[in-house]
């Protein structure tokens, strides 16, 4: 059993180069409320944002601070769209995306259109089997997980507004190393119990067998970014396999 309970996130903390611009962005643009902000005598300010549940948006304006570097300390591009990938360099903070209901989801990606946004088309992110079939659609199925859209703020922080349709499939592909290679030898010890293949665990199980509890199969929101892996029938053992 754990012993730290967790009840969400209280706040991320992000830097901007323009603080009033950051303060018009998110109350005026995104609706959010401003709840504190203050002066850090000698080098910035901090504020702070709520937005919904408790859980806050906190911004740092630091007179020291360096450039944007996009594709290094933010996403280099918004999901969906051509030229760069959304990569970002490792211990980056690469989207913040906000939990929504599913019936507004459309009426906000207007909104903030109407605004002067330059948001994605809404993405429909389907919870598939890997390599059996693509992971998003063009509309949405009794397949789709999640229902998104992407855009950036005024630093080139990329933003989602996301909604759930479903609890999706208890799967995760197996993890690579630093390398992006899966291996047959990775310690199988805190998984142990585990149902499914070397490629692919069941989470719940995994949840259970960790947490000693009925688990609730968790929104795990970037699981769309999980890489490819290919399938191994039951009792093959998978071997080494690089990520393109």
């Amino acid at each position: 059993m754990s012993s730290i309970e967790y009840s969400g996130v209280h706040h991320l903390a992000l830097v901007c180069k323009d603080m009033e611009r950051t303060v018009d962005f998110y109350t005026n643009v995104m609706g959010m409320r401003l709840t504190k902000g203050f002066d850090l005598e000698g080098y910035g300010q901090h504020f702070f944002f709520d937005m919904g549940n408790g859980s806050e948006l906190a911004f740092f304006w630091f007179n020291d601070a360096h450039e944007g570097a996009p594709g290094v300390a933010s996403a280099g591009n918004i999901v969906g769209r051509q030229g760069p990938t959304i990569s970002s360099a490792h211990g980056s903070m690469n989207h913040v995306a906000f939990n929504v209901d599913k019936e507004k989801i459309a009426e906000y990606r207007e909104t903030l259109l109407a605004k002067g946004v330059d948001c994605s088309e809404i993405v429909n992110h389907d919870d598939v089997v890997t390599g059996e079939e693509e992971r998003t659609a063009k509309a949405a199925s009794e397949k789709t997980w999640l229902q998104s859209f992407y855009f950036f703020d005024p630093d080139g922080i990329m933003l989602e507004f996301c909604a759930t349709l479903q609890p999706g499939l208890p799967n995760v592909d197996l993890p690579v190393n630093a390398s992006g290679v899966k291996s047959p030898d990775a310690p199988t010890e805190p998984w142990e119990g585990i149902t499914g293949s070397r490629s692919r665990l069941n989470m719940s199980t995994m949840n259970a067998t960790r947490c000693g509890r009925t688990p609730e199969w968790p929104c795990a929101r970037d699981a769309i970014f999980i890489a490819m892996a290919r399938r191994v029938s039951p009792g093959e053992r998978a071997g080494p396999e690089p990520i393109a």
